[in-house]
């Protein structure tokens, strides 16, 4: 009870209220400062900012009808190629000719087009449903080339027509990577299996590469006139497709 008294009557002591009061050291006030700026910058940046990202896909440089795969109906051995590659096919065309055990077959065109490659040489021997020639669709022959990518699905609904998308081509002989710029022309509405891609590409292997991690969505690219655009040798070259998605406010991640 003693030592109770004495600090009750130190208190009530004058003495006491004369005693200066310490504010903070001018380091602490600084720190203070900086602080209270780093958040209110934060803050506006937050609500008027926007942050852009991209979506990466893989793709391929292509006619926007596609192609199909030409198959030889018969079996036996090429003795005659009709049609170089490169060059313009009518639909019914024979493109080959293949000798069988009744006679000379020729295989046609199924679609007419462009002759894109073919994957026969005189005096191969063939079996029923061989592969014999790739066949682009074509119905302008001055239509430019497309990209088609094909992004992972589920993240279709990120993409909108119109966005800005660039285009990657490999590097050729050294030279480095070309980009192309392009924009998004349309999205698929559902994912595609690997024979839907492969029935649009005409190559079961890429269909293959695009669906290892599920059946992706198509997106077509329309490619801008400026920047060097691909000709129609370009067909089939495979890409990489980076998408600008639209640009959103940092606060809107925080936003239910």
């Amino acid at each position: 009870m003693q030592f109770r008294q004495k600090a009750l009557s130190k208190l009530q002591s004058p003495e006491e209220l004369d005693l200066p009061v310490r504010f903070a050291r001018p380091q602490g006030r600084l720190v203070l400062a900086v602080t209270v700026l780093v958040m209110a910058a934060a803050g506006v940046w937050a609500f008027t900012g926007t942050v852009t990202s991209k979506l990466s896909a893989p793709g391929i440089l292509t006619r926007p009808e596609g192609r199909y795969l030409l198959q030889s109906p018969v079996a036996g051995q090429v003795t005659e190629l009709l049609v170089a590659e490169g060059a313009r096919v009518s639909p019914g065309q024979p493109l080959a000719v293949v000798r069988t055990e009744r006679g000379d077959r020729p295989v046609r065109a199924v679609a007419g087009g462009r002759l894109a490659a073919l994957h026969v040489a005189t005096g191969a021997v063939l079996a029923t449903g061989a592969d014999v020639a790739t066949v682009e669709r074509v119905t302008d022959p001055n239509d430019p080339l497309v990209a088609v990518l094909y992004v992972p699905p589920g993240a279709n609904g990120t993409v909108r027509a119109g966005a800005r998308v660039d285009i990657t081509l490999p590097s050729v002989a050294g030279d480095g990577s070309a980009v192309l710029r392009g924009r998004v022309g349309s999205v698929g509405r559902a994912p595609q299996t690997r024979a839907q891609i492969g029935g649009f590409l005409g190559d079961d292997g890429l269909a293959a590469q695009f669906t290892r991690q599920g059946s992706p969505v198509a997106v077509l690219v329309t490619l801008e006139r400026s920047g060097g655009r691909p000709d129609a040798d370009d067909s089939g070259t495979p890409v990489a497709g980076a998408v600008h998605l639209s640009s959103q406010r940092p606060v809107d991640w925080l936003l239910p």
